[in-house]
């Protein structure tokens, strides 16, 4: 099998359910600003040794491919004609509450917040905190998706708790491997 198809040469491409959208359209903007994280995500991973961080990281690639499938999949096609799903996964409240564990985790081990945080750090640390970034754009292309056509709530709510997890994460990792954070302070100009 080929990997080009040749089928999107002319600005194009399929959704789930066989419709076809511009690739500019907000839809196929939304689930790519998502493979950008996940790539984002296994950037950072080959700067982490912790292995229960790299399981972490691992499962939420797992979870992102989900949620891109999902965002490309019209909601009027999430289901077959015989009432089955058409996908075989679904993001639900039980990845979100798992994002949330994770989070809480981490910040018994942390310092309490007083300033804001520059983002950097080592190199996992930062790629951690661009990840988040562009975890948030992620997220606004979904809501702007949502205000044309329905997306179900628990991706946008994933995608929120993910850059809050990937906030925490990097301050983990940074403590992790010694790294100081330098923070924001208006008073220190």
């Amino acid at each position: 099998m080929k990997i080009y198809t040749k089928t999107g040469d002319k600005g194009q491409t399929a959704l789930y359910g066989g419709n076809r959208v511009s690739k500019a359209s907000a839809r196929v903007e939304s689930y790519g600003n998502i493979d950008e994280l996940n790539s984002f995500i296994g950037i950072a991973k080959s700067h982490i040794e912790d292995s229960e961080v790299l399981h972490q990281l691992k499962k939420i690639q797992f979870d992102l491919f989900t949620v891109g499938s999902e965002a490309a999949t019209p909601v009027d096609k999430l289901m077959l004609a015989n009432g089955k799903s058409r996908l075989p996964l679904i993001i639900s409240e039980t990845e979100i509450e798992e994002l949330e564990q994770w989070m809480d985790n981490f910040d018994t081990e942390l310092e309490p917040l007083q300033y804001f945080i520059l983002p950097g750090g080592g190199r996992a640390a930062t790629f951690l905190h661009a990840a988040r970034t562009i975890c948030r754009r992620a997220e606004r292309s979904l809501v702007f998706l949502n205000e044309a056509e329905e997306v179900r709530p628990e991706l946008i709510k994933y995608l929120n708790r993910l850059s809050d997890y990937l906030f925490v994460l990097a301050r983990y990792v940074s403590k992790l491997n010694n790294e100081p954070e330098e923070y924001w302070n208006p008073n220190e100009r």
